[in-house]
This record gives C-alpha cells, sequence and structure tokens, in this order.
C-alpha cells in the first residue's frame, strides 16, 4: 500500500475503478501515514477519520456496483482549514475563531463529496489566508518539501504540504492574492488559480470576498483538471492532444522579473527554453496596465480584508499575529470614495490588460521571484518578513487583480515554479496548454 502514496490522484482513480485498489484500504492507508509522520501535526489542523472511513465505505460499494461518480471517487483529498466541514471545527488559522463548529458544509466540499471525493481532514494555513508566506505561529507553520528551515508558502501553506510529503493525493485551497500558486511552487507542485466567480466561495471564510478564490494543488495537470471538475461539478476538461506547437506566448516583462533573486531567474530561462523548443512562440514584451493594477493592491485587498474583519479584531487584537494583525490594520487608513476610485480605475485596468495579450495564449512569468525565506529570521525581522511578502506575492497578485486564470507548474529546480495566466474563464485552455508545458519541462 505505501506505494499508492506517491501516485497520482488520477492514478489512484483509475486503480479503483479497474479495482485493483479499494477506497476503503486507500482511505486506511492514508490515515495510517498522517498518524504516523512526524510532521502531520504541522500540516494538518485536525484529521476526519470517522468522515473519511464513511465516504470511503460508500464510494467502495459504488465501485462495485459499477455506479461510480467522477475520475476522483474513492480519493482521499485533504481540505484548507477555511472551508466549512460540517460539525467539524473550521477555525482560519486564527486563534481568533477556535472552537468555531460550522453547521453545514462548505458548497465545494458539499459537491465533491456528492461525487464522491473522501475528506482527510483540514490543513493548516496562513492566519485569515493572509500570507504568502505560510508562517503562522499562532497554529502552526507547515513544513517545506526542499527546506526544513524555509516557509512553506501561504496562505494554503498545509494543502501543499499534505501533498508534498505523501499524505493526501491532491488538496484544495484558496487564493486571494497567490494562496494556491506560492505553496504549490514553493513545494514543486501544480496549483490552478480559478477566475473569480467560477468556483463557489460559498462556505468559505471569507479574506478579500471580491478576490477569494477556490482552486486546487496536486502533482499534476491531470489531477488539477480532475480536481476543478470535482469541485464544481462539471466535465473534466479534455487534455488529450495538448500541444504547444505554434502557440503563441507572451513573456511578462513588466515587473515580473524586478528584484528576482537568481535561482527563480535561471529556472524560468531554462524553463521558457524548454516550452520554446516543443513548439510554442515566445514573445517579451511590456504590459503597462499590470504595473498599474499592482499600485491599486493595499487599497483594494487591505480595504476589504479589513472591512470584513474588524469588528473580531479589534475586539482581541493581542490574540493576532502582530505581522497579520498590521496588514489587516492597513486598511484602516483608506477613505471610502478612494476604494471605489479603484475599483473604477481597475475594471479600466481590465480592459487594457485584456486589449493588450488578445493575441497570446496565455502570459508566462516566474511564479515567485525569490526563494522560500527563512523562517527564523522571519520571526526576528519584521521588516525582511514585510518586504519578503510584498516580494513572494508580487507576480501572482497580478492574476487576482487582472481577474484572470492562473497555472503554476514545477520547473524541475526546487521551488521555482512558472506561472501561465489566461483570460477569465479559460480554464480548459490553460489546463490544456498546462499539460503540453508540464511535459516539456519534464523531458
Amino acid at each position: 500500500m505505501a506505494d499508492w502514496r506517491g501516485l497520482s490522484a488520477a492514478e489512484l482513480g483509475r486503480r479503483i475503478d479497474a479495482g485493483a485498489v479499494d477506497p476503503v484500504d486507500l482511505a486506511e492507508a492514508f490515515l495510517d501515514a498522517i498518524a504516523d509522520h512526524p510532521e502531520a501535526v504541522r500540516i494538518y489542523a485536525r484529521v476526519c477519520p470517522d468522515r473519511a472511513r464513511t465516504e470511503a465505505r460508500a464510494a467502495a460499494d459504488r465501485a462495485r456496483a459499477g455506479q461510480r461518480r467522477h475520475p476522483l471517487d474513492g480519493v482521499p483529498l485533504s481540505w484548507k482549514d477555511n472551508v466549512d466541514t460540517a460539525g467539524i471545527a473550521t477555525e482560519g488559522g486564527s486563534a481568533l475563531l477556535a472552537g468555531r463548529r460550522p453547521e453545514a458544509d462548505a458548497e465545494v466540499l458539499a459537491t465533491a463529496t456528492h461525487q464522491g471525493a473522501v475528506c482527510l481532514g483540514k490543513t493548516h494555513l496562513s492566519e485569515l489566508a493572509f500570507s504568502g508566506l505560510g508562517l503562522n505561529p499562532v497554529t502552526a507553520t507547515a513544513p517545506n518539501v526542499n527546506d526544513p528551515a524555509a516557509v512553506p508558502g501561504g496562505s494554503s501553506s498545509g494543502a501543499a504540504a499534505s501533498v508534498a510529503f505523501g499524505l493526501a493525493p491532491a488538496a484544495i485551497g484558496s487564493d486571494t492574492g497567490g494562496s494556491v500558486r506560492i505553496p504549490a511552487a514553493w513545494n514543486d507542485l501544480v496549483g490552478l488559480k480559478t477566475t473569480f466567480g467560477r468556483v463557489s466561495g460559498r462556505g468559505i471564510v471569507p479574506l478579500a470576498e471580491s478576490f477569494d478564490t477556490v482552486g486546487p494543488l496536486t502533482r499534476t495537470v491531470e489531477d488539477a483538471a480532475l480536481a476543478l471538475s470535482l469541485i464544481e461539478g462539471t466535465r473534466p476538461a479534455d487534455l488529450a492532444g495538448a500541444s504547444l506547437s505554434g502557440v503563441p506566448l507572451l513573456v511578462l516583462e513588466t515587473a515580473a522579473f524586478d528584484g528576482i533573486r537568481e535561482a527563480p531567474a535561471a529556472a524560468f530561462d531554462v524553463a521558457a527554453r524548454r516550452i520554446e523548443a516543443a513548439g510554442a512562440t515566445l514573445v517579451r514584451a511590456a504590459v503597462p496596465p499590470v504595473a498599474a493594477a499592482l499600485d491599486l493592491s493595499a487599497i483594494l485587498f487591505s480595504t476589504e480584508a479589513y472591512a470584513i474583519w474588524r469588528e473580531t479584531i479589534e475586539a482581541a487584537p493581542d490574540r493576532m499575529f502582530p505581522p497579520i494583525l498590521e496588514r489587516f490594520r492597513g486598511g484602516a487608513g483608506f477613505a471610502g470614495a478612494d476604494y471605489v476610485a479603484a475599483w473604477r480605475r481597475l475594471r479600466t485596468l481590465r480592459g487594457a490588460y485584456a486589449e493588450a495579450t488578445a493575441g497570446y495564449d496565455a502570459v508566462i512569468l516566474p511564479t515567485a521571484p525569490n526563494l522560500p525565506p527563512d523562517a527564523a529570521r522571519l520571526m526576528a525581522d519584521g521588516d525582511y518578513y514585510v518586504s519578503e511578502n510584498l516580494l513572494t506575492l508580487r507576480n501572482t497578485r497580478i492574476g487576482n487583480l487582472l481577474g484572470l486564470c492562473a497555472l503554476t507548474l514545477p520547473t524541475g529546480a526546487p521551488s521555482c515554479g512558472l506561472m501561465l495566466m489566461a483570460a477569465p474563464f479559460a480554464e480548459e485552455r490553460l489546463l490544456r496548454l498546462g499539460a503540453a508545458a508540464e511535459r516539456a519541462l519534464r523531458a
């Protein structure tokens, strides 16, 4: 059974379909692995063995009857601890929500469960999902698969670690400014940021409801496509025959390479050459609306986040990690008129970006311009925490601000990801491009 932990979610689903894997045995194998793993307490906020076993038994019955509902029916998943689970604590990585027990599953979890998913448990995250670093001294800081001294990336930190350490075949996280893609990139995984509004956010603990999205962290693009269909109840994207031959791609030069560190820059250059060798046409160009959109980040994200959480935070601010508290409070100083003006400006910039990139199938750039920082230094140096967090999220939040879908792929260099961004609601096309790029990067 140990080899199951190294298989993709899709492969496990195929083995269930062929009768070679029993969903009950599969769930027990992962529950045992979690119980025995020395880092599991830093990855899982809580495990749901009773729920997992009940769902696995139902999946086994369907498999025996030839009535599987989805290619991932019977495959266990982990869920970020901001996704509501009925009767099971969902605390958002914060002491402010300690003991919070929702009465119903989030819509994405309910949809996935109906499709046959098995819920292993809830994974740790940055406090209230408001950091790209994954450092959380309030609950737990998940490990990084490449460097035990480094942070894992956030905010879906435990989600990434659960897959990277073989404690879940796939995970579901959320992404407001990069929270799926950063931990995926820093743990050598695939991460999909969905278009805002495509996947239901009902029952997700909010950060900034105008930007919050839900998406998977997986080992392969195929798994990401299947997990997306699982959580939204649709047919999976058809990845057969995906190719980069003749595909026009724009290498984004605006902002994306500013201050980039040596390792991510080198990894991107190698990845770009491989993609070009696979037949894609790469054009390097500046896209001015990107810089203008990034200038709106502080007012748009922090104002909304503080508006949502102000009452809860100010009732007990001493229960928060100070850098997260400071980041939330940064939204207190903006005027309402300025916030509305910023949104009007952003909508104009989205149109300008769409026009500037219309001739390309996707825009590519490094997922993060830096490597995972040292956790101890982040704890000791407040200025370093702020500067590294802002740099970490700089490239990923482009997709959130401009309303795009985005996919990060491992480049083969540890903790260095390649990101593809596509037009809103173009996930199927993006996943096909991702599947072709994945083959090129692994060649």
